[in-house]
This record gives C-alpha cells, sequence and structure tokens, in this order.
C-alpha cells in the first residue's frame, strides 16, 4: 500500500487527515494545494507542497492521492481536483471506516470517504469521489452519482438513484424509488418523494420562533416537571 498524499489544508482536510492517522492502515506523509493556496511549509506537522510541483518531489508512481476538499460550487472544485490528480497519473485512495456499517459487497469508485456510524444497506452503488458522513443511511439498491456530497443524517431509501454532484443537508430524505438528475440540492429537513429533474432544488423554512424567551416557556409549559 502506497503512502499518501492528501489535497487541501482546510476543515475537510483536518477530517479526513484525523480518520487517515487514527482509522486507518494509511500513512499521509505530505500534503498539496494550489500554490497561492499553501499555508507554509508545514501544516498539522506534514510538509506543504504546491501541486504544480507535487509529482516532481512525490511521484505518482510511488504515492497515492486522496482529495480532502468539500461541496463548493455543487461538488465542481472537488471533481476537478480529482481531474487534475489523476491526469498526472495518481490513484486516488477511498476511505471507508470500519465503523460505517458498509456490507461487504459495496461497491464504490475512486477518491470516496464514509465516514464511521454510517448506515449502508447491501446493493448499493457509490460513483467516484462520494463523500457520506456519519449518521447518513443510503438504501438497499441505491445508486449514488459522481462528486455527491451527503451529510450527516441524510437518508436515502431503497431503489434511488441520484445523479452526479448533488447535495444532501442535514436530516434530509428522499424517498423509496426516486430518481434524481445531476446537481439537486437538498437543503435540511427536506423530503423529497417524488422525481427530480438536473439541477433542483428542495429547501425547508425556519421552524418559526416563539415569543416566549426560554424560561418563561419552561415555566408554561411545565417542562421542568417532566
Amino acid at each position: 500500500m502506497k503512502p499518501l498524499i492528501l489535497f487541501g489544508t482546510g476543515k475537510i482536510a483536518e477530517v479526513l487527515l484525523y480518520f487517515f492517522q487514527h482509522h486507518s492502515d494509511r500513512k499521509v506523509v505530505a500534503c498539496t494545494v494550489d500554490a497561492p493556496y499553501v499555508p507554509g511549509a508545514e501544516w498539522q506537522g506534514l510538509p506543504v507542497v504546491p501541486f504544480d510541483a507535487i509529482a516532481a518531489q512525490y511521484p505518482p508512481e510511488q504515492y497515492d492521492m486522496f482529495v480532502a476538499v468539500g461541496y463548493q460550487d455543487m461538488n465542481a472544485l472537488r471533481e476537478k481536483k480529482c481531474a487534475e490528480a489523476r491526469a498526472l497519473g495518481y490513484t486516488l485512495a477511498s476511505y471507508i471506516d470500519p465503523g460505517a456499517g458498509a456490507p461487504r459487497d459495496l461497491a464504490h469508485g475512486d477518491n470516496c470517504f464514509v465516514m464511521n456510524q454510517a448506515l449502508i444497506h447491501p446493493r448499493v452503488q457509490l460513483g467516484n469521489n462520494v463523500f457520506v458522513w456519519s449518521g447518513a443511511m443510503v438504501g438497499h439498491h441505491s445508486v449514488i452519482g459522481d462528486n455527491c456530497w451527503l451529510t450527516s443524517c441524510t437518508n436515502i431509501s431503497g431503489v434511488v438513484t441520484v445523479g452526479a454532484n448533488c447535495f444532501f443537508a442535514v436530516n434530509s430524505t428522499v424517498g423509496h424509488g426516486v430518481t434524481m438528475g445531476e446537481e439537486c440540492f437538498v437543503g435540511a429537513n427536506a423530503l423529497v418523494t417524488k422525481s427530480a429533474d438536473s439541477g433542483a432544488v428542495f429547501v425547508e423554512g425556519n421552524t418559526p420562533q416563539l415569543r416566549l424567551n426560554s424560561r418563561q416557556f419552561l415555566r408554561m409549559s411545565q417542562f421542568s416537571n417532566l
């Protein structure tokens, strides 16, 4: 197993670095970002090399890479960096946490991340560059397209097909048998029960705030007596 280079020095990269260092046999030896974003010679105790110089110092024949970038521009930035890394000849690693509850038949592409305490049923397919955070559920016979992002506690029911570059926020839910196009945005607490075209947006409004403050509410509701 080759040593690993991490693309990214932001918060997502910090999360991935933690899992690679503490829950994986992969050894992260360096980080890389585009030259204008290099934070210094080191980050988290690792050397940082500009991306345009990475192949010379850490050749793809000897090192793999993981692109730890967020969901900016409907995951297009992460998609672009994955393509650039592949073009340099790097194999992109995936991380499936041992505590993710992933079945043995899980099919996934490269640069995938499945966090601990996710729940994935049998007969599920994840494309390339799919991120699944803790608490998310992907139901049986569902297919998640390339470059998707499933935030914590996303619920994808069974036999769902999701197109590329979709984003699902906290507590979003997709019903059984739904087909979603590419670049769909499903906001927090939103429920999707019918198939959706590419570019669809589903956003649930905020819960209205009561006029009572918290202490008044506790007194009137007798919540403290429970």
